[in-house]
C-alpha cells in the first residue's frame, strides 16, 4: 500500500480495478482522497472516510488528458466542459495547430478572430497571463495547459499581412512574445505550417521563433506542413525545429492523408522510431478515419467525402455534404467552398489500416482535436476516449486496456510536463475517472455528433466530483496548469 496520510479521509473509492497510468496490469485496490490529492492506494478496508464509492467491477484510472484540443474559447464560454468531462477527460491542452488566444495585439489587428479554429468575440488577449486569469475566473470543470500558437504570433507581429516571409524585426518580435508567454506559464509553442497564416513561414523563421523553448523546458508541437505526399520531409522539418530549439517535439494528429498515401505508416512509424533514438519525439492520434478543420479548396480532392460542420454566412449548411450543397446551388464544389467561407468541414481521407497501426504504436498519445464552436462538429469532440477504450480496446482487442490508459494519462503527463498528474498514486492530484470496461463506448456519430458517451460512472477533478450518473457537477474545480507547476 502507498500512503501519505493517516486518519479520516474525505473519500475512499473501494474495490475497483486500479489502472495506475504506468501501463502495468490492473490491480484491485482502494483509493483514498483528501482535499485535492490522492493520499493512499491499497487495501484501505480498515480506514474511515466521509464518503465511500463502491467501484467493484469498474476501472479506477487517472483522469484522461486530452493533449490536442481547440478548447481555448470553450473554457470561458462553456466552462462546464460537458463534451470533455463526460468522456472522463480531466485536463485539456489548448493552443494547438498554431492558433492560440494570446499573445495578440488587438490594436494591430482589431476585431479579428481566428475563425473557425478559435471562435468568440473579445477573447484575444495581449498577454497569455491575462487570458489565463480569465479562464481561472470562469472556473472550468477541467484543468487546462496552454500552448502559444506560432500563427497567432505571426498575426501579432505582421497584422493581416501574413502570406509572405517575415522580416528579421518581425521574427524578433515573435520570439520575444513567445518568451513572455513562457514566462506567464505556457508549456510550449505549437505551429500549423499547413494553414495559410503560416504556410509562407520558412523553416528558419520557426527555428528562430522557437529558440526560447530550449531555455525554459517548453515543448514544440507541430501540425506539420504536409500530412500527405510530402509527409516524410515535413517530419524532418518538425524534428529539425525541435533540435534547433532544444525542445521535445510532439507531432500532432499523425495520419497519412489521401488515398495515394494509404499504407505509408510503413514508412512513417519506422521513421519515428529511428528519430526517437536521437531526440525527444512523441505523437498523438484520434481514433477516426476522418479529420476536421477549416474548409479549404485544395483539401477536397484528397477526400472521398466532405461534410460541412459550420458556415458563418450559411449556418443552414451545417451537417450537410459539400457535394449536395453544390448540387442545390447549381455550382461546382470549389465555388460552393468560396460561398461558405468562413467555414469548417469533416474530410473522410484516411485508411482504417493506417489508423490501427498508429493506435498500436506504443508512443502514440490520444487527442481529440475537436472544434467546439462548430454547430455540427466531428464526433471526436464528444467520443474520442471512450471510442478508443470501447471499440478499439474491448471490441477489437487492438491494444491492452492498461496500455491504452497509459497513453491517455501517464505518457501524456510526462511528455507535456504536467507535474503530479497522470497516475493514481499517493501524493498526486486527485484527477480520477471511474468507468465500466464492459459498457464504455462512444455514442457520438457523424450524423448525431453531440451524443455523450456511455460507461463513464464518476469523474473527479482535483478531488471534486465533477461528473456522475451522466450529469456534470455544479462545482467546477479545474485549474490553469502553468509550466513548472
Amino acid at each position: 500500500m502507498t500512503t501519505q496520510s493517516e486518519g479520516r479521509m474525505d473519500l475512499i473509492i473501494a474495490g475497483g480495478m486500479v489502472i495506475d497510468g504506468t501501463g502495468k496490469r490492473a490491480e484491485q485496490m482502494d483509493v483514498a482522497i483528501s482535499g485535492d490529492r490522492i493520499v493512499a492506494v491499497g487495501d484501505l478496508g480498515d480506514r474511515s472516510a466521509q464518503r465511500r464509492i463502491d467501484a467493484v467491477g469498474r476501472v479506477v484510472a487517472p483522469g484522461f488528458i486530452d493533449v490536442h484540443t481547440h478548447d481555448d474559447a470553450a473554457l470561458i464560454e462553456t466552462p462546464d466542459m460537458a463534451m470533455k468531462i463526460s468522456q472522463g477527460v480531466t485536463t485539456v491542452v489548448v493552443g494547438n495547430c498554431g492558433f492560440s488566444t494570446a499573445p495578440f495585439d488587438t490594436d494591430r489587428v482589431p476585431d479579428f478572430r481566428l475563425e473557425p479554429i478559435i471562435r468568440g468575440d473579445g477573447l484575444m488577449e495581449q498577454r497569455l497571463g491575462d487570458y489565463m486569469a480569465r479562464v481561472e475566473a470562469a472556473r472550468p470543470a477541467v484543468n487546462a495547459a496552454f500552448l502559444t500558437g506560432h500563427s497567432t504570433l505571426r498575426y501579432d507581429a505582421m497584422g493581416l499581412d501574413v502570406e509572405r516571409e517575415a522580416t528579421v524585426a518581425e521574427i524578433d518580435r515573435m520570439q520575444r512574445r513567445l518568451g513572455e508567454a513562457l514566462d506567464d506559464g505556457a508549456i510550449g509553442m505549437s505551429s500549423g505550417l499547413y494553414y495559410p497564416p503560416a504556410a509562407r513561414a520558412t523553416t528558419a523563421e520557426v527555428c528562430r521563433v522557437a529558440e526560447p523553448l530550449g531555455d525554459t523546458g517548453g515543448i514544440y508541437t507541430a501540425h506539420m506542413r504536409d500530412e500527405g505526399d510530402d509527409i516524410l520531409a515535413a517530419m524532418d522539418e518538425a524534428f529539425l525545429i525541435g533540435r534547433h530549439a532544444g525542445a521535445p517535439v510532439v507531432i500532432s494528429h499523425h495520419k497519412c492523408n489521401g488515398r495515394t498515401n494509404f499504407g505509408r505508416t510503413a514508412e512513417t512509424l519506422p521513421k519515428f522510431r529511428e528519430a526517437m533514438k536521437k531526440q525527444r519525439i512523441s505523437l498523438d492520434v484520434y481514433p477516426y478515419i476522418a479529420g476536421s478543420t477549416i474548409l479549404l479548396p485544395h483539401m477536397i480532392a484528397k477526400a472521398e467525402r466532405v461534410m460541412v460542420t459550420g458556415s458563418k454566412p450559411h449556418p443552414e449548411c451545417a451537417g450537410r455534404d459539400l457535394d449536395a450543397i453544390a448540387r442545390d446551388w447549381n455550382c461546382t464544389e470549389t465555388e460552393a467552398v468560396a460561398r461558405l467561407q468562413p467555414a469548417a468541414a469533416i474530410y473522410f481521407s484516411m485508411s482504417e489500416d493506417d489508423l490501427r497501426e498508429i493506435l498500436r504504436f506504443e508512443h502514440a498519445m490520444i487527442g481529440s482535436d475537436g472544434l467546439p464552436g462548430d454547430p455540427h462538429p466531428h464526433p471526436r469532440l464528444w467520443g474520442t476516449f471512450p471510442r478508443v477504450l470501447g471499440h478499439y480496446v474491448r471490441d477489437l482487442g487492438l491494444i491492452p486496456l492498461e496500455h491504452a490508459v497509459h497513453r491517455m494519462t501517464g505518457l501524456s503527463a510526462g511528455n507535456f510536463g504536467l507535474a503530479d498528474r497522470g497516475h493514481v498514486k499517493a501524493g498526486y492530484f486527485a484527477d480520477i475517472t471511474i468507468f465500466d470496461p464492459e459498457t464504455i463506448g462512444d455514442r457520438a456519430t457523424f450524423d448525431a455528433p453531440l451524443n455523450p458517451s456511455a460507461g463513464i460512472a464518476h469523474v473527479f477533478v482535483n478531488g471534486q466530483e465533477s461528473f456522475s450518473g451522466g450529469t456534470v457537477g455544479s462545482t467546477r474545480r479545474g485549474r490553469v496548469l502553468r509550466r513548472g507547476q
